[in-house]
């Protein structure tokens, strides 16, 4: 591993490595974009379409977000990567003052490819299939080692995406952190077929490196967009050491990799084992980010692991069916023990949701079908993961994120088992 720098600025992004917690890979830190800073660990807001359902611009700073990411496949096909070039870039786009993130679209290959309607995180024990889909679903994406052939959700016309294709896609939406394009396999994928895809991966990674080179240069009058590695290999150890190694040390004409994302599936009872093979293998002066994890306990064992970003679209997607998510595990605020509760969803949470209403009207609302209650419970589950991750770092600094771990979680599962 390297040694740690300090932001480059020349570009305007780097990574400072801060306190790190003993005898462990996990640490706090500084991501320096062109927009700001990212204090990490840190949990960014997923704005598919740029914009998190529900929540208006203020809404996301008034909860302490610090970045959002949004959806490059998404953005490509409504309005169209030229139009939020035009725009200014997809913060200017949305009406959002901080740092963005851009996925690559890859993940695409596995939830309308191989992988239609299936889980990332799940436990296969004893299966293996190269053909995996949903019953009753048409496979909408097709992989080979140039690029992928997909129709569109929305019309089903066809389009094609390729490493230089979502490179030129990503470039357009100006975010400051965007990820290569890769292809995003299942568990149940045998393992040769990870092989093939570990190594069509990395040709795609390379190819990335040499497009980001060369539109960086042409749009040279832009902010840098920073560009991140994504680390494959499913549920093997080499694999996934290997595909973190051959990231950390690929070069095309002097550009490396500025980040990586630890991408794929991932079993969840081996999510930090994962992590740390990877990590292990990683520079320490590079930020990482966790696609896709957003649970409590997938939170701590993470960053434990050496994890210094996340992403996931489960709190807005479950705080629009109604659920809760507090220090006491969660509940769905739909149900009868919420309809004569005049006390907040959490009652140390500092968010609007918990400061001005109350579960009976949340329950109202839900029973009502009101759309208030999409804002009023996106507020909240995000303001949750925010400070938990928030809290996790405040107990690296202090140096007892040992004690914090062990008496939140047990907390949380104490509580979450006696709601079962």
């Amino acid at each position: 591993m390297t040694t740690p720098t300090t932001c480059a600025p020349a570009t305007g992004f780097g990574f400072q490595p801060e306190q790190s917690i003993p005898g462990r890979l996990g640490r706090c830190g500084v991501i320096h974009t062109p927009h700001g800073p990212i204090l990490t660990p840190a949990f960014i807001v997923v704005g598919t379409q740029a914009t998190v359902k529900a929540l208006l611009p203020r809404d996301i700073a008034a909860l302490g977000a610090q970045a959002v990411l949004a959806n490059a496949y998404h953005l490509y096909l409504q309005p169209g990567a030229d139009l939020v070039d035009e725009a200014g870039g997809v913060a200017a786009f949305m009406g959002w003052q901080g740092p963005t993130f851009t996925d690559s679209g890859g993940f695409q290959v596995l939830s309308q490819g191989a992988g239609f309607k299936k889980v990332l995180a799940m436990d296969v024990t004893g299966l293996a299939d190269d053909d995996v889909i949903a019953p009753g679903k048409d496979r909408l994406a097709l992989v080979d080692d140039d690029g992928v052939n997909f129709r569109s959700y929305r019309d089903g016309s066809k389009h094609r995406f390729t490493p230089e294709v979502s490179m030129g896609i990503q470039h357009q939406l100006g975010a400051d952190i965007m990820f290569a394009f890769d292809e995003c396999t299942t568990l149940m994928n045998t393992r040769p077929y990870q092989e093939r895809s570990l190594e069509r991966t990395y040709a795609w990674a390379l190819r990335c490196l040499a497009e980001h080179r060369r539109l960086t240069a042409e749009r040279a009058t832009k902010p840098y967009q920073a560009l991140f590695g994504v680390v494959q290999g499913a549920q093997y150890e080499d694999l996934r050491r290997k595909a973190a190694h051959d990231l950390a040390t690929a070069e095309v004409d002097g550009q490396m990799f500025d980040g990586f994302g630890l991408g794929g599936a991932l079993e969840k009872q081996n999510l930090g084992t994962i992590c740390g093979w990877i990590n292990e293998e990683l520079p320490v002066d590079k930020p990482r980010h966790l696609l896709g994890i957003s649970e409590p306990e997938d939170l701590f064992c993470a960053i434990e692991a050496g994890v210094d970003t996340f992403d996931c679209v489960n709190p807005s997607r479950t705080a629009r069916n109604g659920r809760a998510y507090t220090d006491d595990g969660w509940y769905n605020v739909d149900t009868l023990p919420s309809k004569r509760s005049f006390t907040p969803l959490e009652a140390d949470c500092d968010c609007y949701t918990c400061t001005h209403h109350t579960r009976a009207y949340l329950h109202h609302l839900a029973r009502s079908k009101e759309l208030l209650l999409y804002t009023l419970m996106t507020i909240h589950n995000e303001r949750f993961h925010v400070r938990l991750v928030e809290r996790i770092r405040s107990s690296i600094v202090d140096g007892d994120f040992e004690a914090f771990r062990t008496e939140y979680l047990g907390r949380y599962e104490a509580k979450r088992r006696s709601r079962q």
